[in-house]
């Protein structure tokens, strides 16, 4: 490993401590609700380890509990997940110069935070390098997997992390992730499209098909609004 290779490693470890941090209750909580439902502390980091995917584990987690059909389980979680594909697209011009076994790792390791810094580092003229890339990946997968394990095993000596005000970490990540963006052309109406487009959906349908029901709104008010004018915008001062 070259000196500039290590150091880009090493800033992509960085970029993942605010993340660390923000999911570390929610793996913890994973955890506990996974033995709570009847998996094992084996079974629980395997799920982690296999999926890698907080919101899905955790309605995944939910339909085992109520003993629900296999294939809904599994509809259920690709639904969740769903923005997933958008992410890959969206990325994939940004890593398209790697081989196709590291295109594979990285797509597996893509996460929200992931996709929103490999955006960022890639608008702000920054080369996305997978030293970096596996950098900050590898330092988000590994803690998940240590804190699904954890709560697990001892996930009970906390009986309601929601009393503590611990579960509303990530959602404040996330809003700041969000914002981030902001500058982008059109930010304000698709954001506001897919978050009432979620709302509605989250009662009307219900969870987890609020999740995909938002992207799917936002997704199609940026299809229809007109691109120059976002060119446009975006190159004004």
């Amino acid at each position: 490993m070259t000196i500039s290779t290590a150091r880009s490693f090493v800033e992509g470890m960085k970029s993942a401590i605010p993340v660390v941090v923000a999911a570390a209750p929610f793996g913890l909580l994973f955890g506990a609700l996974a033995v709570e439902n009847g998996l094992s502390v084996a079974d629980a980091t395997l799920m982690s380890a296999a999926i890698y995917g907080g919101a899905s584990q955790m309605v995944g987690i939910e339909l085992f509990g109520q003993h629900i059909a296999p294939w809904l389980v599994v509809l259920s979680i690709v639904a969740v997940n769903f923005r997933h594909v958008l992410y890959s697209a969206a990325i994939g011009p940004r890593i398209d110069h790697w081989p196709a076994y590291q295109q594979a790792l990285g797509f597996f390791l893509l996460t929200d935070p992931q996709y929103a810094e490999t955006e960022r580092r890639a608008e702000s003229g920054r080369r996305v390098s997978f030293a970096w890339y596996m950098g900050m990946g590898i330092a988000i997968y590994v803690p998940w997997l240590a804190e699904s394990a954890i709560g697990a095993m001892f996930g009970k000596l906390v009986p309601d992390p929601r009393a503590l005000g611990i579960d509303f970490l990530l959602p404040i990540y996330f809003l700041g992730m969000v914002m981030g963006f902001r500058k982008r052309p059109y930010w304000l109406p698709i954001v506001a499209t897919s978050a009432v487009a979620s709302i509605a959906a989250h009662y009307t349908i219900g969870s987890p098909w609020h999740v995909s029901v938002g992207a799917v709104a936002g997704i199609a008010l940026a299809a229809i609004l007109p691109v120059k004018a976002a060119e446009d915008s975006a190159d004004a001062p």
